[in-house]
């Protein structure tokens, strides 16, 4: 997911709150929060499908009914494999829908629920074309245009109660082969969004990975809001990581 960042990097667009369908030939891979189902969410319509949560179900809104997904809690590493039931619509902060068993099963915290999403398909093909992708990455220009954004309060309830964790856990916006494309792409952001200033790092992986990154966060609150702004100024897969 990351790779599809690299080619459309300044080529931004407004974010349209109507589900897609990803037909993606690399299998889907993302981190991030899971939103846990509940009746009283889908009787208010913030959630627009009912699930059971007495049995393991889950449910992304963009991927195709009957996708296979392996999920895992990256805390204690407690995976399970499930079909996507059906594409309902959820608030678009969080990264799939599960219910209460699922996430009984994987020993969630729920105040900060993280899992690691990977889809499993049997074709592995997709691998040969990251060369490429990185060769791409090198065309692009320092003229680039770039969307400029307002960003207003986007915390709906300014009394809610910031929910804290003992971890440090960072927003990955982008993996580059080019450590010089990564410290580009930083300088942009900070110049667009100058409040992730002191936030955003670029972080050497190894010879051939450069990752920019933000955080650390310690509440979700705050992390909610940065991650907004990211995806308000154009970034349209985001993940959510633990520093482990």
């Amino acid at each position: 997911m990351k790779y599809k960042i690299i080619l459309i990097l300044f080529l931004f667009s407004s974010c349209s709150p109507q589900m897609t369908t990803l037909n993606l030939k690399v299998p889907y891979s993302t981190k991030g929060f899971a939103y846990i189902y509940n009746e009283n969410d889908f009787e208010e319509k913030i959630i627009k499908g009912k699930m059971n949560n007495e049995i393991m179900q889950i449910s992304h809104q963009q991927l195709k009914t009957g996708t296979l997904l392996n999920i895992t809690n990256p805390k204690n590493k407690e995976s399970i494999t499930l079909k996507n039931i059906k594409r309902i619509k959820y608030p678009e902060f969080y990264k799939i829908l599960i219910t209460e068993s699922v996430a009984k099963k994987l020993d969630l915290n729920k105040s900060f629920p993280i899992l690691e999403i990977n889809e499993i398909k049997k074709n592995k093909s997709f691998v040969a074309k990251k060369a490429k992708i990185f060769n791409e990455e090198k065309k692009i220009s320092s003229n680039a245009p770039v969307a400029s954004v307002q960003i207003s309060n986007i915390s709906k309830d300014k009394n809610q109660k910031i929910k804290k964790t003992s971890d440090e856990v960072f927003i990955h916006v982008a993996t580059f082969y080019s450590s010089e494309t990564a410290k580009f792409l930083k300088q942009r952001i900070i110049k667009e969004l100058p409040t992730l200033n002191k936030k955003i790092k670029v972080k050497k992986i190894n010879i051939k990975e450069t990752q920019v990154i933000i955080g650390p966060y310690i509440s979700v609150n705050l992390l909610k809001n940065d991650y907004i702004k990211l995806k308000t100024f154009g970034f349209e897969e985001l993940d959510i990581f633990l520093n482990e």
